[in-house]
C-alpha cells in the first residue's frame, strides 16, 4: 500500500522527509584539510593534549580473552590518579591473538611498548610502572616500537 492513500497526520508527517531536510553543507577542499589535521592531532601525542596514550587491542580474540575487563582497569585507574591527559583508546586485532589480551603504552617522547597476556592485576602494575613512573614493565613487555606509518 501507498502511505498516499492515508490521510496525513502526525506521525506520517515524521516518516517523510524532503532533499531539503537531508541537505548538509558542501565542503571545500580547505575544509577537508582542516578536518584531517584536526584527526591527526588527536592521534599523534606531539601535537595534542594528551602525554600519553593507552591502545587495548580489542579484536575478536581480545575480546574473548578479556580486553574489556583490561580497558575498565586502565580508566579506573587513571580515574583514581586524576589524570586526564592520558587517552584510552581500541584498535582491532594485533596479530598476536595467542598474547590477548594486549595493550599498547606510548608516552610523549618514548618508543611505544605492547604488553600481553594482561590481567587487570598485571595492568595494574603497568599504570604504576610505565604509565606513573615512565619505566617499562619489562617482564609484561612483548615489543617495542611502532606499526603506524606517516
Amino acid at each position: 500500500m501507498c502511505m498516499e492513500n492515508y490521510p496525513p497526520n502526525k506521525f506520517r508527517k515524521s516518516l517523510v522527509s524532503t532533499d531539503k531536510d537531508l541537505a548538509m553543507p558542501k565542503l571545500t577542499l580547505d575544509d577537508l584539510r582542516k578536518k584531517r589535521e584536526e584527526a591527526r592531532k588527536s592521534i599523534y601525542l606531539r601535537e595534542g593534549e594528551f602525554k600519553g596514550k593507552i591502545v587495548v587491542h580489542m579484536g575478536t580474540c581480545g575480546i574473548a580473552a578479556g580486553a574489556r575487563e583490561i580497558v575498565s582497569t586502565f580508566l579506573e585507574e587513571l580515574e583514581k590518579a586524576g589524570m586526564k591527559d592520558i587517552m584510552v583508546t581500541t584498535s582491532g586485532c594485533a596479530g598476536l591473538c595467542s598474547k590477548e589480551p594486549m595493550a599498547t603504552v606510548e608516552l610523549l617522547d618514548a618508543s611505544p611498548v605492547k604488553y600481553g597476556d594482561l590481567t587487570p592485576d598485571k595492568t595494574r602494575r603497568i599504570f604504576k610502572e610505565h604509565i606513573l613512573g615512565g619505566n617499562v614493565a619489562v617482564e609484561y613487555a612483548i615489543g617495542l616500537g611502532s606499526e603506524k606509518g606517516g
